[in-house]
């Protein structure tokens, strides 16, 4: 296949699979490769409003010299590595900053691969008996238990993938990442949607045998505009700036901690619950170390943010978390990532780079 035809398979993919049903904001990555280049999303971008000029495309030899690259000690040292490694690997036809899983997406053999994070996923990768049942619904899938995004998790889906090749003589077509989300990757477009297709029917299945429905998870008594207008005060002089937005919802039961990195970017790993006042945005501030994205009060459940963008997004992420923490049931709840994990991604470069980009 020529470059146009790749780059506009991976192009009509990213449509398919970058409606809100699969990922939110700029959540999500695709990718399509042949032996010398990788084209992969620009960090930061949504999926549906890619076009074939906007991937990034790097060059697979140079990327390659990461995986055997001498590691710093530290986190952040590592990725900061693999940051500038990445980038000395873009082609200076296609300037731009590559997303971060570019590696682990150059480790898969397959032609497409597509990285998403549905609910009706996260349900399951997000859930405590979440690898047991993954066991039995997919046994074909590779499981990968939770660390931190970026150069760790491809080091370590690099190694999970050797050893699942050494077994079966071939890589997994879908990878579940716990606490993140799933990659489907296929040589076709064709066999990339024929397996999210099966992947989404099992998993449906599975909740309806369970007895749940994510339509149950729906806003309830929407607030007066004369209450949202009093809230509104009362954050703008409780946080200023940071409470430049507010987007109101009824009210609906939100996650009690960090699902998922994308549920952290938008919605942070904790929502301010209580009457607002000053005194007790304070109190959090303190508490959590930022001013609160989702406030639970009265019969309501507030985005807040520096625009309407970043409110909205708040909102629309601290619904999805609590589809994801009502579909976890089916296999013995939810599990919250641990403080480590969190405080990670809560002070990643990358994902405050991402964030500002939507």
């Amino acid at each position: 296949m020529s470059e146009r035809e790749i780059l506009d398979v991976i192009t009509k993919l990213s449509h398919e699979f970058g409606t809100a049903k699969y990922v939110k904001a700029g959540g999500g990555n695709t990718s399509c490769k042949d032996a010398e280049t990788l084209w992969i999303k620009p960090s930061g971008t949504t999926l549906a409003g890619l076009t074939p000029k906007k991937f990034v495309a790097m060059d697979r030899a140079l990327l390659s010299q990461l995986y055997a690259a001498r590691t710093p000690k530290s986190a952040s040292e590592q990725e900061e590595m693999a940051k500038n490694m990445m980038a000395a690997a873009v082609k200076p036809e296609t300037p731009g900053r590559a997303s971060v899983e570019a590696p682990l997406h150059d480790s898969l053999e397959a032609r497409y691969v597509v990285h998403t994070h549905p609910a009706e996923v996260n349900g399951l990768t997000c859930a405590v008996g979440g690898r047991a049942a993954a066991a039995k619904l997919f046994p074909d899938a590779l499981w990968v238990p939770y660390v931190n995004p970026g150069y760790t998790l491809c080091m370590a889906v690099r190694k999970a993938l050797k050893d699942y090749k050494a077994l079966h003589g071939k890589h997994p077509s879908v990878i579940l990442l716990e606490n993140h989300g799933v990659f489907v990757s296929g040589d076709t477009l064709k066999e990339v949607k024929a397996t999210y297709a099966s992947l989404m029917a099992v998993l449906c299945m599975a909740y309806k045998d369970a007895g749940i429905d994510a339509r149950d998870v729906k806003p309830k008594g929407a607030p007066s505009e004369t209450e949202a207008a009093k809230w509104r005060g009362h954050l703008s002089r409780g946080l200023g700036a940071e409470a430049s937005s507010v987007a109101v919802s009824g009210k609906f039961e939100v996650g009690c901690g960090p699902i998922s990195p994308d549920h952290i970017v938008y919605a942070k790993s904790y929502a301010f619950e209580g009457i607002i006042t000053p005194d007790n945005l304070a109190a959090f501030k303190k508490l959590r170390g930022y001013a609160p994205r989702v406030i639970v009060t009265g019969n309501a459940v507030l985005g807040v943010g520096t625009c309407a963008k970043v409110a909205s997004l708040a909102l629309e992420l601290a619904l999805d978390g609590a589809v994801v923490r009502h579909l976890a049931k089916a296999f013995g709840g939810i599990k919250y990532l641990s403080d480590n994990d969190r405080n990670f991604i809560e002070n990643w470069e990358v994902e405050t780079y991402r964030a500002k980009q939507v």
